[in-house]
């Protein structure tokens, strides 16, 4: 790729309430564990192939990053939020207090949510269904809420393994959470009838059911992780019967240590994940703040190599490493190029 410098412009177009003094000269960059090494991938190579400084990436969870994000606009913000999540519209409205009017969202790919555990331990063959009845507080049993006492997995379905349940799940500040709630919880609790029974026993409040749902127990069978996959993984290697919650890339790069589950039937894998047979998939996502391109060096720059076709199409490194690239990658670099923002 070619070498390109930047001319830093003056920060006339910001607020003086958020004045910067003088540019840094690097790319600051936070946010999700899942994006993390993406994101650290591209930065390495941003720094070969330009001028440029490689931008500082930090992880630290979606929700996280995007909070960082939404603090105000100067040299002392970060520039970047990483996010395996879509920004919320409270987190939106909450920039604009604070003077962050102006976000790009580059959608740059897409990831699965896998369940994995020890490479030599058991299979699993699990379906949302499975894993609500086992990490769920309550449960209805003939057509009654109550507490759910479910302490090994054949326990929920016969077909699995007669092993304890410990299943290690992504804390509340991490996208994946989010998806795994959502995608998983909330589906299999649909499956399983308990959506309805939570629905009634709270006077069709529908909300109030959804809460149910995601409701994990509490007695050390579902133990959050508010560290990155690493952590995780790190946990399966102390207790060989625990299943963690990964993001496919990470999982794929650590298939000498993990053993994935199949989820209703079907393999996680970039083509299953691209094809949409994957039920558990999700779009990844980073946040620009538009007002620091042509103060912060190389930040436009940086965005559009992220999301160029030799980094992010198919035969690109961060397909190498997991990524599933978006087939409409052509919108997307143009959304960047535009610097097309939030509406």
């Amino acid at each position: 790729m070619k070498s390109v410098k930047l001319a830093v412009s003056a920060f006339a177009l910001i607020a003086a309430s958020a004045s910067v003094a003088s540019a840094r000269d690097q790319v600051q960059v936070s946010g999700s564990s899942t994006v993390l090494p993406y994101a650290t991938i591209v930065a390495e190579a941003f720094a070969e192939n330009t001028d440029f400084a490689a931008p500082v990436v930090e992880g630290g969870g979606s929700s996280a990053g995007l909070k960082q994000f939404c603090e105000g606009v100067g040299e002392n913000t970060i520039d970047i939020a990483n996010a395996s999540r879509k920004i919320k519209d409270a987190e939106i409205e909450t920039c604009k207090a604070n003077g962050v009017n102006n976000i790009i969202e580059v959608q740059f790919g897409y990831d699965g949510i896998v369940f994995a555990s020890d490479v030599n331990g058991a299979d699993f063959v699990l379906t949302p269904k499975d894993v609500f009845l086992a990490l769920a507080k309550d449960v209805v049993t003939d057509g009654a809420v109550s507490a759910n006492a479910a302490t090994k997995w054949s326990d929920v379905n016969p077909d699995l393994p007669a092993q304890d349940i410990l299943v290690f799940v992504p804390g509340t500040k991490h996208g994946t959470r989010e998806v795994f709630e959502e995608k998983v919880l909330i589906e299999g609790c649909k499956e399983a009838g308990a959506l309805e029974a939570f629905a009634a026993a709270n006077g069709g409040d529908e909300k109030a059911a959804e809460a149910a749902c995601k409701a994990l127990r509490t007695d050390g069978k579902s133990v959050d992780i508010d560290g990155d996959y690493t952590e995780t993984l790190a946990r399966i290697d102390s207790a060989k019967n625990g299943i963690g919650v990964f993001g496919l890339s990470f999982y794929e790069n650590n298939t000498d240590k993990l053993k994935v589950a199949t989820i209703n039937g079907v393999t996680p894998s970039v083509d299953s994940v691209a094809s949409g047979e994957y039920p558990v998939s999700r779009p990844l996502y980073f946040y620009v703040k538009k007002d620091h391109i042509g103060v912060i060096p190389g930040l436009k720059e940086y965005a559009e190599f992220f999301v160029s076709d030799e980094i992010a199409g198919p035969d690109g490194p961060l397909a190498a490493y997991g990524l599933v690239p978006d087939p409409k990658l052509a919108d997307v670099q143009k959304v960047v190029a535009d610097e097309t923002v939030i509406q």
